[in-house]
């Protein structure tokens, strides 16, 4: 599909939130600035890291680029946030300090949205690399598989809550490229957390305006040792806390909206899976009292789920036998 921009093209705001990666900032930074859609601007928003990168942004001598930087660490999702409503083009995309774009992600994006007012979101299809930056080939082929883009038609989606909330075919927070204004960034919750991009992809689709799908690989997702979904030891149990709540508080929203009242049993179920996963975080963090409440409810709202069953049943083992079998129900 070919479509072509009326003049003047219409600004887009490029929102790269960073915290302690200069590496791969410089990389993320570098890949919005090489832009073949020129009229942009970057908004990078420091949330106190311990080495400021203001000079490696200013590094770059370009002046689409905006830095802020906040005098103390106020949290991932409120720097997001506050990138967000800095935001003053008509469009905005979201780009991890860890990531980076095809020269043409937004060349090609921006023009099915010009094309039709009744587009909030145009996304496409993403590339997994490794550290180095390098495309890991079965882990993209897995990602475009394991969130149903080999199977989703390019082209406009007129209701698309399955393919955003079910699926989860729309990468907000990395391939994503959205109407601005439509968005009350004041209204977003700070419990929504990590699942910033879910709800997000929640507040697109109950907005009543289509998607538009993109098949072509205009984004590098990076999968290292610094993601949450990779970190270790007592990091990675409050990095499974945080998400679990998170979760549930979305899901819980979603349960009540009724203009989604066809994935409420979906809904319900994630919802649960939720409180069970907040239960083995707990008790790999040594609340047990607190994981017991959770994984009793958990287990007293569903059918037999032996994940949860598994969990509750080791609250009530001696700790040392417990830390050896929780890896059985994570």
């Amino acid at each position: 599909m070919s479509l072509t921009i009326t003049s003047p093209a219409p600004l887009v705001s490029v929102i790269i939130p960073t915290y302690n990666r200069p590496e791969y900032l410089q990389q993320a930074i570098a890949s919005a600035v090489k832009q073949t859609y020129q009229n942009i601007e970057i908004i990078v928003s420091d949330n106190c890291s311990p080495e400021n990168p203001q000079a490696l942004v200013e590094s770059f001598q370009d002046p689409r680029i905006k830095f802020w930087r906040h005098p103390e660490n106020i949290g991932m999702i409120a720097n997001q946030m506050n990138a967000f409503k800095m935001a003053k083009g008509k469009y905005v995309a979201s780009l991890h300090d860890d990531d980076m774009w095809n020269e043409d992600f937004l060349a090609k994006l921006v023009p099915p949205l010009e094309a039709n007012s009744d587009l909030i979101l145009a996304f496409c299809d993403q590339y997994i690399i490794d550290a180095q930056g390098q495309i890991k080939v079965a882990g993209t082929e897995a990602n475009t598989r394991g969130y149903k883009r080999d199977k989703l038609a390019p082209g406009i989606h007129q209701n698309f809550s399955k393919i955003g909330l079910i699926d989860k075919s729309i990468a907000t927070a990395a391939a994503c490229l959205i109407r601005n204004h439509v968005i009350d960034w004041d209204s977003i919750p700070s419990e929504i957390g990590g699942m910033w991009d879910l709800y997000l992809t929640y507040l697109c689709c109950i907005s009543g305006l289509g998607a538009y799908y993109c098949p072509e690989r205009l984004t590098r997702y990076r999968a290292h040792e610094q993601t949450d979904t990779m970190l270790s030891g007592s990091r990675n149990v409050q990095a499974k806390i945080r998400k679990a709540k998170s979760e549930m508080f979305c899901y819980q929203i979603m349960m009540q909206d009724a203009r989604l009242q066809n994935f409420q049993t979906h809904f319900y179920k994630k919802w649960l899976e939720s409180q069970t996963t907040l239960g083995i975080g707990l008790l790999r963090n040594k609340e047990t009292i607190e994981a017991r409440a959770y994984l009793w409810k958990s287990l007293g709202q569903q059918k037999a789920n032996m994940r949860t069953l598994v969990a509750l049943t080791l609250s009530f083992t001696p700790q040392i036998l417990a830390n050896s079998l929780l890896g059985i129900a994570k």
